[in-house]
């Protein structure tokens, strides 16, 4: 990642263990280096469709959290099926050989479409350098995950309306989101010049996606609103922002592009549902009481049905969750998650999976909560405002009460 300032002198730019973005993971594929995002069940790493395009079907994902560095193998990869030489649709999911780390952070994703101008948190281990100079790291140099900030200004779509042949390929409408990497001149104010939409940026804070970064997440909030796909360096006539001849340097006056989560978070919840093959499809067969287990995590799942009637029959039905401690406890007994549960056209259930704690420490018999909460496009019965389930967690360990 490239920053306005010296990162190496600047703990700003610092991603340290326990501070957020320990689900931030270094992609070693075919002797190169990216980044990804773990999700929100601990089984999968968001990430760009071109690192793997056509060359590479494995990968290795590297965590470094609170508790070292861990490295775990791909068992599966898959990008989305439109993507295309365009850079659109530049998405893959990189499904783990074991579960991640639990000190790893997990994150939704950011599911309302209000992006554009919005501040994010950009984080990844690319080549590192300053807005001035550009790149200036090696291959050779150890990835550094680093944080900056940065501001959504437009989608991509909007620069290829205003520069037409100025820009040789042609982005999705809607898809993805562009920012610019200010330095506080109205002369390297690339999207302020090219589309009127002046902003002189994030002070020092500011930075912008390099070579290593693709993949990475863009945060709003904790939640992933932009996955790193390109840098560009733009003209139109005279206007040339860039502040040095090196195109694609990261260097101020170039532009980012991410592709929009939102858009695409239909695919991603799917794609992810389809991989519980032990997932509950009838009320039947949801396990109410689930093995701790002895190491890593295992799923506990709760199965959501919607049985009423579509406010719009081709609406997506939504509801928000949070787990909540019983007896078990998050952090030792399992991991807490919250989100929202989408159910697209033609699904009526789908399942929330929650990771159960594995340890070979005697415990007694403990139980923990899922509430459901904040319907839309459906409605829960007349006077209910929240759902709420439990599930029993047995331990195997021997424990003497």
């Amino acid at each position: 990642m490239v920053t306005t300032n010296a990162y190496t002198l600047d703990s700003r730019y610092r991603t340290n263990p326990s501070e957020g973005f320990d689900g931030v993971v270094r992609i070693s594929y075919s002797g190169q280096s990216a980044s990804g995002t773990l999700l929100f069940d601990g089984r999968a790493v968001l990430t760009a469709a071109h690192l793997f395009d056509g060359r590479q079907n494995t990968a290795t994902v590297i965590f470094e959290t609170r508790s070292g560095t861990q490295s775990l193998s791909s068992a599966k990869i898959l990008a989305h099926p439109s993507y295309d030489s365009q850079s659109n649709h530049d998405l893959a999911l990189v499904w783990l050989s074991s579960p991640a780390p639990t000190a790893a952070d997990r994150y939704g994703l950011y599911r309302d479409s209000n992006e554009t101008g919005r501040a994010f948190t950009l984080v990844g281990f690319g080549k590192t350098g300053t807005g001035q100079t550009g790149i200036t790291s090696s291959d050779s140099s150890p990835p550094i995950r680093l944080k900056a900030e940065n501001q959504f200004d437009a989608d991509a779509s909007t620069l290829k309306a205003e520069l037409g042949g100025g820009m040789s390929w042609t982005p999705a409408a809607g898809k993805q989101l562009v920012a610019d990497f200010d330095n506080g001149i109205s002369t390297n104010d690339a999207l302020g010049r090219l589309l009127g939409l002046s902003d002189f940026g994030r002070g020092a804070l500011e930075g912008l996606v390099a070579q290593g970064d693709s993949g990475g997440p863009a945060f709003i909030g904790n939640q992933i609103a932009g996955v790193a796909s390109y840098t560009t360096s733009l003209n139109k006539g005279a206007i040339r922002p860039d502040i040095d001849t090196v195109l694609m340097n990261s260097s101020f006056g170039e532009i980012g592009a991410w592709q929009r989560v939102s858009a695409y978070q239909q695919w991603i919840d799917q794609s992810l549902r389809a991989q519980y093959l032990d997932a509950p499809a009838r009320p039947d067969q949801v396990q109410k009481i689930v093995s701790e287990g002895d190491s890593g995590t295992s799923l506990a799942y709760f199965l959501v049905q919607f049985n009423g009637t579509r406010q719009q029959a081709d609406a997506t039905i939504s509801v928000d969750y949070a787990t909540r401690d019983g007896s078990a406890l998050a952090g030792s007994d399992y991991i807490a998650t919250r989100g929202r549960l989408n159910l697209y056209p033609g699904e009526q259930q789908a399942a929330i999976a929650v990771e159960i704690i594995g340890d070979r420490v005697a415990e007694p018999t403990e139980f923990f909560y899922l509430d459901i909460f904040n319907p839309i496009g459906g409605a829960f019965a007349p006077g209910v405002l929240q759902l709420t389930a439990v599930r029993t967690i047995v331990d195997q360990d021997g424990w003497m009460g």
